[in-house]
């Protein structure tokens, strides 16, 4: 299922799309846990930026469902261009979901807009009767058009300086609080 909507979405922004199963979910062995869910997106983001070679500058995470959480964790600990949601980052935030979601109760998406630091939260979409797994499929052209509008916001914002500067060095290495 998954597959087919990159290759739409990537299609429709005309936008490169990385990839990877989860360790335990798709086609990845493994136990899942939350620990392995950062491993996971900590390597497949040093894979792109040390291995293929995308500056940080390029790289817009898009956490969706369970890929939220170490979208989140990694956009606390190193430097990304933005972020399609929110909690405490430092990158321009858009936040997408859908009002009749079945898995994530929508009261989720109202405390991530009333929690985004000011200043880098783009203005959030709201589908009206989006579920969890359909907010394309039911708003199909608002929907891309909502996102083309972000990506476009992002190409015309600047990247400020005190984001560089924080971001400057690599963080990228496993925390615990």
């Amino acid at each position: 299922m998954i597959i087919q909507y990159f290759r739409e979405v990537s299609h429709i922004l005309d936008v490169n799309i990385f990839a990877y199963d989860y360790t335990g979910y798709g086609m990845s062995t493994g136990t899942p846990s939350e620990e392995a869910l950062y491993a996971d997106i900590e390597a497949a983001f040093k894979y792109l930026r040390d291995i293929v070679g995308i500056p940080w500058s390029e790289i817009v995470l898009y956490g969706r469902s369970i890929g939220s959480g170490p979208s989140i964790h990694l956009a606390t600990r190193t430097a990304v261009r933005a972020m399609v949601l929110q909690r405490q980052v430092k990158c321009p935030v858009y936040i997408v979901h859908g009002t009749s979601d079945e898995i994530i109760s929508y009261s989720h998406a109202e405390d991530l807009i009333r929690n985004c630091q000011e200043g880098i939260a783009y203005p959030p979409y709201m589908v009206e009767n989006g579920g969890h797994n359909n907010l394309e499929v039911v708003a199909r052209q608002p929907f891309y058009e909502n996102f083309t509008k972000f990506l476009q916001w992002l190409e015309k914002s600047d990247i400020a300086d005190e984001l560089t500067l924080v971001h400057a060095k690599d963080q990228c290495s496993p925390q615990r609080d």
